[in-house]
């Protein structure tokens, strides 16, 4: 093949590479709300340390929350006891292939107080906001769920809105999450009787 031919190859190759990543980015652009949580679930593991929960839902979803420091009673908490608990979460989906840098980088901490929704406390109740790669662990396409796991081995557990994504997206795919800490506003231990 000489020069121009490979050259004219090349940058037909480019411009079909180009095109197909515009196509997916039309198909599944990113995803953006903010949602006050107010769910139960089983202690499946804490971290006295980092004030971290990772808690066990009705479904099997799992969800790793930090008290936020009003909490005055955390060290009552134990391993499988069940609590209720709300929290705010902000998340941001990018569902495209991570950056070489964002792969250097998988955890990025964006800013150390999160945007608060309107009518909200600033900082008081959304911790850092934080940039990771998240891999897709469980699908529950019946009940619009998805688990993800970040960088650190947390887990989380997104409801979804948009069915078609679930349609789109596999298990062991890694996409750009963005996301508030989920800082528990609230804990209470509920009887087991």
């Amino acid at each position: 093949m000489n020069k121009k031919n490979l050259f004219f190859s090349t940058i037909l190759i480019l411009l079909v590479q180009i095109s197909f990543a515009q196509v997916i980015q039309e198909e599944q652009p990113s995803k953006e709300r903010w949602n006050l949580v107010s769910s139960e679930g089983t202690v499946t593991k804490i971290n006295k340390e980092t004030r971290e929960l990772t808690l066990m839902g009705p479904e099997g979803d799992l969800n790793t929350i930090k008290a936020g420091e009003q909490i005055k009673r955390f060290d009552e908490i134990s391993v499988d006891d069940k609590i209720s608990f709300d929290y705010w979460t902000y998340i941001k989906a990018e569902f495209r292939e991570p950056t070489l840098a964002e792969r250097a980088a998988p955890l990025q901490i964006i800013s150390e107080a999160g945007k608060a929704p309107e009518g909200v406390d600033p900082g008081a109740l959304v911790g850092a906001v934080a940039k990771a790669i998240v891999t897709i662990e469980v699908l529950n396409r019946p009940y619009m769920l998805a688990t993800v796991r970040g960088p650190g081995g947390n887990f989380m557990t997104i409801p979804v809105q948009d069915s078609k994504i679930l349609e789109k997206v596999r298990i062991g795919q890694e996409f750009i999450l963005t996301y508030a800490e989920a800082i528990a506003v609230s804990l209470k231990k509920i009887d087991s009787k």
